[in-house]
């Protein structure tokens, strides 16, 4: 996850492009909960998952099989079997942040891509999800504390975090480039086709460091883009509509939200290109988060990539459209963030 700057910017831009209803303590968790039952005769159990339930939009609504596989339920701490529950901390108090968590069409519903996938992993466990939501800072007393087993909350990888907790990845963490649907140009991970072009972004932003350094390289070579800056995330959709700029770039989940809300306008948009939230010389991973040596990180990496190989996994993030944050397999405790960009 981005500094806590981002974070707060990030999340009041959403905020004022979705009035999305400010959340309090004791939300419930999204319908679709039932889990496949523990197998007990050493065989699959089937269940069902419902992803993108009361989305109001952002994602596609999806029944998805799914099978409870002792083999990979046997590797679970025994006080996680016995409790027969996953408890997943959310940190989406006080408004969320679409698509990854926020209120449902229903108004009170905590929803999301992250929630959703919590519950599809709790399925392969044979567990039953339980849904805690928090704030960004609570979420990891919770972990730390023993009261929540594993965090789904677009966690990002770090080495600074792996000091206290351990990592099953699921996501890449990437940031996107929103461009109108009429353009033509893309972004092919070369800053050099930057130049010329007008990009707005949010001041205080990890994608504003990226982008100002390439800015700084393309002016060493006479070569000009001019970054702008709006009041908040409507200002800089109101210059890209009108195209007063070439494209927006900020996180590639607000940026596939966006693009699902105005496919039906007359000024569409689409995602044209990503990059890794960690810059140019490491692919930053989105991870499933458990206190260090909980001995959770295996299983919940098991359970992933047993949803990857059989299809659920792809189903989920096209659900989203987030596919293009997709990874091949789910590690532990991958390579994360330097110390010096955690």
């Amino acid at each position: 996850m981005p500094s806590t700057r981002f974070r707060s910017r990030f999340t009041r831009g959403l905020l004022a492009a979705t009035a999305v209803t400010a959340l309090a303590t004791g939300l419930t968790a999204c319908g679709g909960d039932s889990a496949a039952s523990a197998p007990s005769d050493g065989k699959n159990t089937a269940g069902t998952v419902t992803v993108g339930a009361l989305s109001n939009g952002a994602a596609r609504q999806t029944d998805l099989k799914v099978s409870a596989v002792a083999a990979i339920r046997a590797h679970l701490p025994k006080s996680v079997t016995d409790s027969g529950e996953l408890v997943i901390g959310v940190g989406a108090l006080p408004a969320g942040s679409a698509p990854l968590n926020f209120i449902g069409s229903d108004q009170r519903t905590l929803v999301g891509s992250e929630p959703d996938f919590g519950r599809l992993v709790a399925a392969v466990l044979g567990l039953k999800p339980v849904v805690k939501n928090f704030t960004w800072e609570n979420l990891f007393v919770g972990i730390d504390s023993g009261k929540t087993n594993v965090g789904f909350s677009n966690i990002t990888d770090t080495e600074e975090r792996k000091k206290k907790y351990e990592f099953a990845s699921y996501r890449q963490d990437n940031l996107g480039f929103e461009a109108l649907r009429t353009s033509t140009w893309n972004f092919s991970g070369d800053y050099q086709v930057l130049a010329g072009r007008t990009v707005a972004v949010g001041a205080g932003t990890n994608q504003e460091k990226i982008l100002l350094e390439w800015r700084t390289k393309l002016q060493a070579q006479g070569k000009k883009l001019t970054v702008k800056y709006f009041p908040d995330l409507n200002g800089s959709y109101l210059a890209l509509s009108s195209g007063k700029i070439d494209a927006y770039f900020g996180p590639n989940p607000g940026i596939a939200y966006h693009v699902t809300q105005n496919a039906g306008t007359s000024r569409p948009t689409r995602n044209a290109g990503t990059i890794s939230g960690a810059g140019t010389t490491l692919q930053g991973l989105i991870a499933a988060t458990s206190k260090k040596d909980s001995g959770l990180a295996q299983p919940v990496a098991e359970a992933i990539n047993y949803l990857i190989q059989n299809g659920q996994y792809a189903q989920w993030l096209a659900a989203w459209n987030l596919s293009n944050e997709a990874v091949p397999t789910s590690q532990v405790n991958p390579p994360g963030l330097p110390l010096s960009n955690s």
